[in-house]
C-alpha cells in the first residue's frame, strides 16, 4: 500500500485526527504526536523529555504501573512512549475488539500521569546507565562530537538522553511542569491506521479527548536558534579496536525543496551493498569494517553525514577516501543509470516503509507534525522522478563542499592530513 486514503479532521479543541483505513487485518495502530522533544528543552534540563516519556506510562491518578501493564498485557496489546529531537510520541497497537479500552487507557496516560517518585528514580537509573553505555561506543562518541561542532549552542547538538549531570538534577516537579506546558489538545496529533473508519476514529477521539479544554495560557514557542558554526576538525582518543571517521555537513530541513535532492544523494551513497561508499571504500579498497551515510529528517537545520569504521592505522586514508567520494559528487555528474538506480532504491525503500498499520500511522502522523500535507507521498515521488544529474550536482556543490570532521580512535598521528594535502590539525584538535 503506497498511497492509501488519508482522512484528516480537527476537533474543536484543536486535536488533529488522521485516519488511514486498512481493513486487511483486524488490527489498529495509533500514534499520538506532540512537538515536545529534546529540541524544546533547556540545556540545564537536557533529557527531560526522555525521562518524561520513560515515566509517563508508569502510573496515572487512578492506576499504578502494575495495573497499567496488566491491562495492556492481558489483551496482548502494545502501548509505549518515546522521545526524539523534534517530538514525543505515544504508540499503541491492538486488535479492533480491544481498541476502545486501550485507547481510553492511552488517553488517561496522556492526560493524567502522576509520575510516581519510585518510578522516576528507577527510570533515572536506566537512563544514566544508557548514557554511560553510549560513552563506551566509538560511533556514538564520534556522532556526539560531530553534532557539537555542527550545531554549537543549538539543541540539536545534545543527545535526547541528556547528560549524567542534567538527568540527576531533574525533579518530579520538572516533569509535572513540562507535561502541563507541552501536552495539551491544541498540540496533539492522533494518527490511527487499520480496521477503523474515519467516523469511528472521530467518535473515539471525541469520546476520550473531546472534553479536554485548551489551557488559557498560550502554547509554548521555540527560542530562535541560528546555526552559524564553521567547519572544523575534532579528535577524541578512545581505547577501542577500530577508529570511527565521520564527516558532516549542515543540510536543509524537511520543508526545504533541496531536501529531496539530498535524500536521493544519501540513497546513492549508502543504500545497500551496491552503493557508492560500500563499493568504492569497502569492496575495492578494503578500508572499511562499516561505511555508510545518513541524512536525518529535521524541523530545523539538519545534517548530512558519511562515516567509516576502520582499522586505526587507516585513519588518514579513511578521511581522504570519504572526502574524495563526496567531492566527486560536486565535480562529476552521475550517469543516467546511476541516477535511476538511486531513484529506484529510494522509492522502493520508501514504499516498504509503509506496509504495516504501525508504519502508516507513523508516516502520516509525522507528515502532519512536520508541516507536510497528506499528499506529500505523491509530491515526494514526483519530485524524486523529476530530479536530474545536474540538479544533484548543484545540491552537492551547495551543501557538501567543506566537511566538519569528527574522529574517534585509539591512536592518531598529528601528521594526519586531508585528501588535498592540507593539515587536519587545527582549532579544537586534541
Amino acid at each position: 500500500m503506497i498511497n492509501p486514503a488519508v482522512h484528516r479532521s480537527q476537533l474543536a479543541n484543536g486535536i488533529i485526527v488522521l485516519t488511514i483505513p486498512n481493513p486487511s487485518a483486524d488490527i489498529v495502530s495509533g500514534r499520538f504526536f506532540i512537538p515536545a522533544g529534546s529540541r524544546w528543552e533547556t540545556p540545564a534540563r537536557a533529557g527531560l523529555a526522555q525521562l518524561l516519556t520513560s515515566v509517563i506510562t508508569k502510573g496515572t491518578e487512578r492506576l499504578s504501573a502494575l495495573e497499567i501493564a496488566d491491562r495492556i498485557e492481558s489483551v496482548g496489546a502494545g502501548l509505549g512512549a518515546d522521545t526524539t529531537t523534534d517530538y514525543i510520541k505515544l504508540s499503541l497497537k491492538t486488535v479492533k475488539a480491544d481498541l476502545v479500552d486501550i485507547f481510553k487507557l492511552a488517553g488517561e496516560i496522556l492526560r493524567s500521569p502522576n509520575f510516581p517518585e519510585a518510578q522516576i528514580e528507577l527510570e533515572r537509573k536506566q537512563i544514566l546507565q544508557a548514557i554511560r553505555s553510549q560513552t563506551e561506543q566509538p560511533f556514538n562518541n564520534a556522532y556526539r562530537q560531530l553534532r557539537t561542532v555542527l550545531y554549537g549552542e543549538h539543541p540539536y547538538a545534545r543527545s535526547t538522553l541528556g547528560t549524567e549531570t542534567t538527568i540527576a538534577q531533574i525533579s518530579r516537579q520538572d516533569l509535572v511542569n513540562y507535561h502541563q506546558t507541552h501536552i495539551r489538545p491544541d498540540r496533539l496529533i492522533i494518527s490511527l491506521a487499520g480496521r477503523i473508519t474515519p467516523d469511528e476514529a472521530i467518535d473515539l477521539v471525541t469520546q476520550v479527548f473531546g472534553d479536554w479544554s485548551i489551557p488559557e495560557i498560550a502554547p509554548p514557542t521555540l527560542d530562535p536558534y541560528s546555526v552559524t558554526t564553521q567547519p572544523q576538525y575534532q579528535f577524541e582518543h578512545q581505547a577501542t579496536q577500530q577508529a570511527i571517521v565521520m564527516l558532516g555537513y549542515l543540510a536543509p530541513p524537511i520543508q526545504d525543496p533541496d531536501c529531496i535532492a539530498l535524500k536521493l544523494i544519501d540513497s546513492y551513497l549508502s543504500n545497500g551493498m551496491s552503493s557508492r561508499l560500500f563499493v568504492e571504500l569497502r569492496e575495492k579498497r578494503g578500508l572499511a569494517y562499516d561505511v555508510s551515510a545518513f541524512y536525518p529528517t529535521r524541523l530545523d537545520t539538519s545534517h548530512f553525514a558519511v562515516y567509516m569504521g576502520t582499522n586505526p592505522s587507516n585513519t588518514r586514508v579513511a578521511v581522504s577516501g570519504l572526502r574524495a567520494e563526496v567531492d566527486r559528487l560536486c565535480m562529476e555528474p552521475l550517469s543516467a543509470s546511476e541516477v535511476q538506480t538511486a531513484k529506484d532504491k529510494l522509492l522502493g525503500q520508501y514504499a516498504l516503509g509503509k506496509q504495516t498499520n504501525g508504519q502508516l500511522a507513523q508516516t502520516y502522523g509525522l507528515y502532519e507534525l512536520l508541516g507536510l500535507n497528506v499528499d506529500f507521498d505523491l509530491q515526494f515521488n514526483q519530485a524524486i522522478q523529476e530530479l536530474t544529474s545536474a540538479q544533484l550536482r548543484t545540491a552537492a556543490d551547495k551543501y557538501l563542499s567543506e566537511p566538519y570532521i569528527s574522529i574517534v580512535s585509539p591512536e592518531f598521528s598529528a601528521s594526519t592530513e586531508r585528501g588535498d594535502g592540507r593539515s587536519e590539525m587545527g582549532d579544537g584538535s586534541a
